[in-house]
C-alpha cells in the first residue's frame, strides 16, 4: 500500500525544455485532493522549491539541495543535513584553479543554499572530482548543474529522516526521478520508478521505466500504481 508520493522535478515532471508537464501538475493534485502526501525532491535551493510547491499545489513538503535540506509541510522548521563550510573550501580549490586558467564558475544561487553549492556544467565534472582529490565532499553532475555536497547526503538519506515526521515509513512512498541523484531516493522508497530518459543507472534500480519521457512517463508511472495509493 501507497500512502505518499516522492517526485524529482527536472526532467521527472518537466518536458525536455525543463517546462512542467500540466498533465504532471494535474495528476498531482489529485493526488493530494484525495488525501495522499506529495513531496518535491530537488538539487534546488529550498526558497525555490517552496515556492514551486504552492504552485504545484502540494501540502508544502520538500526536499532541497540533493537531500541537503528538507522541510515536513508549510509550517515544518527545515532540517539541514552537511557541512557547507567543507563545500566552500573545496569550491575555493576549484576557483583557484579555473582562475588560473581563465575560467570562472558560474555559481547557482549561493547566498539561497544552506548545505551545498552548485555551479553550471561549463566544466568536466571528472576533472572536477580529480582535482578536489581527497576532500570530504562529493561532487554530483545532476544533468543540470555540479554540485558539492557532503559525503552519504542524498535524498535517500532525506527520505528516511522526512518520513516520520509525516507519519510515513519510506515504505510507504512511490519515488519517481531520472538522474544519477535520484538513484537513492528510488532505493529508499517503497517502489522506485524512472522515465524513460533517465540514466541508465537510475533505470537498473527502478521497479517500473516507463515507456515514455519526461513529464509524459511521470504520469505513466504514477498511473501505473494509482491503484496502490490510499489516504492516511
Amino acid at each position: 500500500m501507497l500512502k505518499a508520493l516522492l517526485t524529482d522535478i527536472d526532467g521527472t515532471i518537466t518536458n525536455s525544455t525543463r517546462r512542467i508537464d500540466t498533465e504532471a501538475v494535474e495528476l498531482i493534485r489529485s493526488l493530494v485532493d484525495q488525501g495522499i502526501e506529495v513531496v518535491l525532491a530537488s538539487g534546488n535551493t529550498p526558497c525555490f522549491m517552496e515556492a514551486i510547491s504552492k504552485m504545484v499545489g502540494t501540502q508544502g513538503s520538500f526536499i532541497a539541495e540533493n537531500g541537503g535540506v528538507f522541510r515536513a509541510g508549510y509550517t515544518g522548521k527545515p532540517r539541514l543535513q552537511g557541512n557547507q563550510a567543507e563545500c566552500h573550501r573545496a569550491l575555493e580549490t576549484l576557483q583557484e584553479y579555473y582562475r588560473k586558467q581563465g575560467k570562472e564558475l558560474e555559481l547557482f544561487s549561493p547566498t539561497y543554499r544552506f548545505v551545498d553549492l552548485a555551479f553550471a556544467r561549463t566544466v568536466p565534472v571528472e576533472e572536477v572530482r580529480s582535482i578536489l582529490g581527497d576532500q570530504p565532499v562529493q561532487v554530483l553532475d545532476t544533468g543540470y548543474a555540479i554540485h558539492l555536497q557532503s559525503p552519504g547526503i542524498n535524498k535517500g538519506t532525506a527520505l528516511a529522516a522526512l518520513a516520520p515526521e509525516l507519519g510515513l515509513t519510506p515504505d510507504e512512498f512511490l519515488a519517481v526521478g531520472d538522474s544519477l541523484n535520484d538513484i537513492q531516493m528510488l532505493r529508499t522508497a517503497g517502489i522506485g520508478a524512472a522515465v524513460a530518459n533517465a540514466h541508465p543507472d537510475t533505470k537498473a534500480v527502478a521497479q517500473y521505466t516507463a515507456e515514455k519521457e519526461y513529464g509524459k512517463g511521470f504520469v505513466e508511472a504514477v498511473k501505473k500504481y494509482y491503484p496502490y495509493f490510499r489516504a492516511r
